[in-house]
């Protein structure tokens, strides 16, 4: 009987460390609520094992501490089973909690953000081009309950439903609508891949899209196009620079006309260009008063 008499205390001792350990001050109500849904009754066969659970921990100790207490880091969370349902309360940490050897079982649970390449995806545009367009997605778990029992890999669904998302979305999308409204994409894939992991309790924070990359015979006509595009502003500007010279040349002529001295004086800035260029042969032209005059005395 006193063996009996100081196994009570003992247990009932541990069981208020179990409840303090699984109870920490900040919990997920979400949490509580899918924990509440799929905690029913264990059971007779439930208690029993549970009562011999306990025996084993009073028996065992203090060796079985070692195997009871377990700790989670500050952004992780326990996901505590026990018979196969989730236990009241949700999810448990951060710190310390307990497990009852041989019939509960935890899953850990990483709450930082991460994030994962979408490999290149070959789409097919709305005008009929075929590019290969990929992506980076950043996400994190927003509730550790509902991403361990209403999926079997939360993170490999995601990165599969972004693959599709992103094939999905740009499809609907113009060539030139993927390569000058990429912001405009992200954005909106964000908010649909955010709405569809939200029952898995996932947050998708941000969605970028890295590289669209062309067919290389689009490539080159792009470029031939660009080229083209390059070479008639080109002949554009230079028919606005011939223009605008021979306006100007057109109004020297006009002044020079008007005076006699200037013609002169033109004359002799082009004879002193010519013997600059040290040229062994210079042309002196005729002054064209002078063909005047010999076309006078021929008449």
């Amino acid at each position: 009987m006193s063996d009996q008499s100081q196994s009570v205390p003992i247990s009932a001792c541990l069981l208020l460390i179990q409840q303090s350990v699984r109870n920490p001050s900040v919990h997920n109500q979400s949490d509580k609520r899918s924990a509440d849904e799929n905690d029913g009754g264990i059971g007779i066969c439930g208690w029993i094992l549970t009562f011999l659970s306990w025996i084993l921990v009073v028996c065992t100790m203090p060796f079985s501490f070692f195997v009871c207490f377990k700790v989670v880091q500050e952004y992780e969370r326990a996901v505590i089973f026990r018979l196969g349902r989730l236990l009241q309360g949700g999810s448990g940490g951060p710190g310390i909690f307990f497990i009852l050897p041989c019939i509960e079982t935890y899953s850990k649970v990483d709450l930082r953000t991460s994030v994962f390449d979408v490999p290149p995806q070959e789409v097919l545009t709305k005008d009929s081009v075929t590019v290969s367009v990929d992506a980076v997605v950043y996400y994190r778990v927003s509730n550790a309950t509902v991403s361990v029992a209403n999926v079997e890999n939360a993170h490999h669904s995601t990165r599969l439903l972004a693959q599709t998302t992103l094939r999905n979305m740009l499809g609907t999308k113009n060539l030139h609508e993927i390569l000058g409204d990429r912001e405009s994409i992200s954005s909106d894939m964000q908010g649909v891949l955010d709405d569809a992991t939200e029952n898995w309790g996932i947050k998708v924070e941000r969605v970028e899209i890295k590289d669209v990359r062309l067919p290389v015979q689009l490539q080159r006509a792009m470029a031939a196009e660009a080229e083209a595009a390059r070479e008639a502003g080109a002949k554009v500007i230079a028919a606005e620079g011939e223009q605008k010279a021979s306006r100007a040349l057109k109004e020297a002529a006009e002044v020079i006309s008007m005076s006699p001295a200037a013609l002169q004086l033109r004359y002799l800035q082009t004879l002193n260009s010519i013997s600059a260029e040290k040229n062994s042969t210079i042309i002196f032209p005729v002054p064209i008063n002078i063909l005047g005059n010999f076309m006078e005395k021929r008449e």
